[in-house]
């Protein structure tokens, strides 16, 4: 086999992957679960500190 044709498809499965994995991310950060969270996160610059 080839070495460039095995590294043409390891190119092409790691750009795979990598989309794959931004969706996941992309889809795990607008998923209402989150939000609470996410929304308690936001407000921590605000914080006194002083609890």
């Amino acid at each position: 086999m080839d070495l460039h044709l095995i590294f043409d498809r390891a190119a092409s499965v790691m750009t795979v992957v990598s989309f794959v994995t931004f969706m996941g991310i992309v889809l795990w950060a607008w998923a209402r679960s989150n939000q609470p969270q996410f929304a308690q996160a936001a407000q921590l610059p605000f914080a006194d500190g002083e609890d």
